[in-house]
């Protein structure tokens, strides 16, 4: 990464996943998009609505800024399903499309999927590796790995090796992968384009760098160099009259990443945030959290914790805390935020 994008710091908006519906006023901020100076739009998906649909069907109103799954889940669709999905977005956007991929976790891949979790960067690799056939086009897509086999070797054995149909808009469409332990981050650098961090916080950006460098060091000189290599982190920002009301608004957030994701034993998002430094207050809120107290379970987030992995506050305390993210390696700050703040946020941060 240059250290010329340390000053450039690019603005995102993550429309996040649905709950009961779409969130309100999600449409109308994409539509914004480009008139906001976006650089990207990005959707996830969890074990309802999807990725690629809202992007899509939203994206279709923009021009501009660049449209990202973040993130599609790998277990959701084969290797190949998701190259289909991306080139066709990526025709229709005129190569303005990002794949972001993710593992997720044993608890939503065995119980929503149906699919085994262990070895998932093993798993990865593959999918990646299949993906990027499938875009190169050069020769029909093979792969006999621990995960994925193409052509599949049992049923009626009359499957040959296939190339796509379509001519992918670009062959080397970027691919990010999210990534939150030291391992998958060091995946991401040797395979990916980017990276795709959450809670992630600036003054670690000297550790991160270090994931990151072990990476590029098995990096193959056929992808983009390490010096193009994107972070683009999803930071929840709150718009408040000072930092603790805004804090306010992020502590639930906050704390169902820590105390109700994932499963009693494995929750990725809760171990990286123990991993800045933050057990005991991750110990209080699983706890709470554990006993049904939900609203207990918020107020032990300490606003410490939240301003490490977040912005909140107003309009001068925001642009002053992101001045933390723009020396970090951060290279594209995608804004989690109410879409119907989303004007006065990217005012605020906007230099």
């Amino acid at each position: 990464m240059t250290d010329t994008r340390r000053t450039t710091l690019r603005l995102g908006f993550a429309t996040g996943y649905w709950s009961a519906g779409p969130p309100p006023g999600v449409a109308e901020a994409v539509a914004a998009a480009d008139d906001l100076g976006l650089d990207s739009v990005w959707t996830a998906e969890a074990y309802g609505s999807d990725a690629f649909t809202p992007l899509a069907w939203w994206g279709a109103r923009t021009a501009q800024v660049r449209l990202g799954t973040g993130i599609a889940q790998m277990p959701a669709r084969t290797p190949t399903a998701t190259a289909m999905a991306a080139m066709t977005l990526d025709h229709l956007s005129g190569g303005r499309f990002v794949l972001g991929l993710g593992a997720s976790g044993p608890q939503v891949v065995e119980g929503w999927y149906g699919r085994s979790y262990p070895r998932p960067l093993e798993r990865t690799r593959e999918y990646v590796d299949i993906v990027r056939q499938v875009l190169r086009r050069d020769r029909p897509v093979q792969l006999a790995g621990r995960h994925y086999t193409l052509p599949f070797p049992g049923g009626t054995r009359q499957g040959k090796p296939l190339r796509s149909t379509v001519h992918p808009y670009r062959a080397d469409l970027p691919i990010h992968l999210a990534a939150q332990g030291p391992r998958n981050t060091a995946l991401a650098a040797e395979i990916a384009d980017g990276w795709l961090p959450f809670l992630f916080s600036p003054r670690m950006s000297n550790a991160y760098a270090e994931h990151l460098a072990d990476g590029f060091a098995r990096r193959s000189p056929d992808l983009r160099p390490a010096a193009e290599f994107e972070v683009a982190a999803a930071v929840p920002v709150s718009l408040g009259s000072d930092v603790e009301a805004a804090a306010d608004r992020l502590r639930p957030h906050l704390a169902l990443y820590i105390g109700g994701m994932g499963s009693e034993s494995t929750n990725f998002h809760r171990q990286a945030v123990e991993r800045l430094g933050h057990e005991a207050a991750c110990a209080e809120v699983v706890r709470r959290w554990a006993d049904g107290d939900r609203p207990g379970a918020a107020a032990a987030v300490p606003t410490e914790l939240v301003l490490d992995v977040a912005l909140a506050g107003n309009p001068a305390q925001l642009r002053q805390q992101v001045a933390a993210w723009r020396a970090s390696m951060v290279t594209t700050l995608v804004i989690q935020t109410d879409p119907r703040a989303l004007p006065a946020v990217v005012e605020a941060l906007q230099e």
